[in-house]
């Protein structure tokens, strides 16, 4: 989205975690159109968890566009699926889309097992990028069971994702997390999403030093800034919608398709073979650990 191309969006609100794609008004630009593929990922087999839309989508594309064969997770937003697994066969590549709640270790497990098989028996690449988010204005007031939920999908989901994926990863593979700005300036409606970002952080360093001393595996994180995504409309209000991202830097929401890059970047070897334990920010010109 260029600089003159800034917010409001349309009002805007959906009454559903998370959200659908297909329902936004204006779509994102999530579609890596202009993305030209170099062969970085060729023969690389990957597993994206919230691969149905947004961050996901425009990542699975652009992995498909570098060569890597893709298994896309989704809680239960079948359309969106099954467009990005157009759009990702579209460029050559094979794709499988599998629903379930990945807050559910049993089904991380089956998915794992159903993904490595379609992929030849092995994950060289893991996104675990799958997240929601609920406003809660008043701490006092925050519902334990939200808390709970929150905390189930978006970090122990990518705890029992990552243990089952292990057993397929070979010596050099790539695991990239998706953490959030909000891990790092906080947020005052989103406290119990923010607490997960931050210790998806943790998460990222400490399991970057295990698996590399183990098995070369790197393991990496994106936290993006306030981008156009399906989780925007079901979580916040018509007119919070309507001005999403007129607090960044740049004074605008960033699209699907600025944020998918840093993905291909840390899963290629060939581009982030000497980064481990890292983060990368497209945030919008928001400093952070400055």
């Amino acid at each position: 989205m260029p600089d003159d191309e800034k917010t409001p969006f349309p009002k805007q609100h959906q009454d559903r975690q998370p959200g659908l794609e297909t329902e936004m008004r204006p779509q994102p630009q999530g579609r890596m159109e202009a993305w030209r593929g170099s062969g970085k990922l060729t023969g690389k087999a990957a597993l994206i968890s919230g691969g149905d839309s947004g961050i996901g989508r425009a990542v699975a594309i652009g992995f498909a566009k570098e060569g890597a064969d893709v298994v896309v997770l989704y809680k239960d937003e079948t359309e969106d699926a099954e467009e990005t697994r157009r759009l990702v066969e579209a460029t050559g590549r094979r794709c499988r889309t599998i629903p379930g709640d990945i807050g559910d270790p049993a089904f991380c497990r089956e998915a794992v097992e159903e993904a490595q098989r379609f992929l030849g028996g092995r994950i060289d690449i893991l996104v675990n990028n799958a997240a929601e988010q609920h406003v809660c204005k008043d701490f006092a007031e925050i519902p334990e069971a939200q808390v709970e939920r929150t905390f189930r999908t978006n970090i122990l989901g990518m705890f029992w994702l990552t243990k089952a994926a292990l057993k397929h990863m070979p010596e050099g593979g790539a695991i990239i997390n998706s953490s959030s700005v909000t891990a790092y300036k906080g947020s005052s409606g989103l406290i119990d999403y923010a607490a997960t970002k931050g210790a998806i952080l943790a998460f990222t360093r400490s399991l970057s030093q295990a698996l590399y001393q183990q098995r070369k595996i790197r393991v990496n994180a994106v936290a993006p800034g306030p981008i156009w995504t399906p989780l925007i409309p079901a979580s916040f209000d018509e007119e919070r919608t309507a001005s999403h991202g007129e607090s960044s830097g740049m004074g605008r929401p960033g699209q699907p398709d600025e944020c998918a890059p840093s993905y291909i970047f840390l899963a290629a070897e060939s581009d982030s073979s000497y980064i481990n334990g890292q983060v990368l920010h497209p945030n919008g010109g928001t400093v952070v650990n400055g």
